[in-house]
């Protein structure tokens, strides 16, 4: 049975698709394998890394730590306080999109580990913009996570699945 050029042609369609709209994210785990922990050095884990609209930042961390606040200033951000925040992340894994270009503020709520340099401002620039989309996947080392959620995306599972499919069914068709 051969898949006619339709058939052929959809597939493609696909898988261009889900290609752009991956390509066009990446994926943070801030502080990398440690996640937002007081041990992480989240200085030297964010130098070189570059943050456009359409990424994501996730963070992992323990409620017993502290929560993540998302503060409104530099100045808030330097005195560590969170009396006011725009955000407090409560649950452990949160997904941060990255939906416009400029700098945010996240620290602790626990003062002490803010102080300690649990804190991280994100500079955030506009899209690429090349014309030939490239997949741009960041990779922490391999950890055992501590539960069953998985830190890659919806778009990230479906771009896989959709290529993983395009491969398979190409090669039976021919």
């Amino acid at each position: 049975m051969r898949m006619g050029k339709s058939g052929i042609f959809f597939n493609v369609v696909l898988v261009v698709m889900f290609l752009g709209a991956a390509a066009a994210e990446v994926h943070h785990v801030i502080g990398g394998d440690r996640g937002w922990d007081p041990t992480s050095d989240l200085v030297s884990w964010s130098s070189g890394r570059v943050f456009r609209v359409g990424d994501q930042i996730w963070f992992t961390y323990s409620v017993a730590e502290g929560l993540v606040a998302e503060l409104k200033s530099k100045e808030e951000y330097e005195a560590c306080d969170v009396r006011n925040p725009i955000k407090m992340y409560t649950e452990g894994l949160h997904t941060v999109p990255l939906e416009r270009e400029g700098i945010r503020y996240f620290v602790s709520s626990d003062t002490k580990n803010c102080k300690n340099g649990l804190k991280l401002h994100v500079q955030v620039l506009p899209k690429e913009t090349n014309s030939s989309p490239t997949l741009k996947l960041e990779a922490p080392a391999p950890t055992t996570p501590s539960s069953g959620s998985s830190r890659f995306g919806y778009n990230t599972l479906l771009m896989l699945t959709v290529m993983f499919y395009f491969i398979i069914g190409h090669a039976y068709y021919i």
